[in-house]
């Protein structure tokens, strides 16, 4: 089972990370609004970034890690530079 690192872009043009096993799903449980409580009433959301993961801890690793960027290297980062 692989792991995913995401950022969504926020209908107020905020970002959130997160990480999962499925993408989409949580894609679905977020629009829901039974994902995390940031992103609720924040719609619509929109997958911007995904990266794999080589399992749960490097993904949470990872995410540790992208939290701490600015939000001009996290935009840098989904730009692909």
């Amino acid at each position: 089972m692989s792991y995913w690192l995401y950022i969504l872009q926020c209908g107020d043009n905020t970002l959130y990370t997160g990480t999962t096993d499925d993408v989409e799903r949580r894609l679905a449980v977020h629009q829901s609004g039974k994902g995390a409580k940031y992103t609720r009433g924040r719609g619509p959301l929109t997958v911007v970034y995904r990266e794999a993961c080589t399992d749960r801890s490097a993904a949470l690793r990872r995410e540790a890690a992208v939290k701490r960027m600015t939000r001009a290297e996290k935009l840098s980062l989904i730009a692909g530079g």
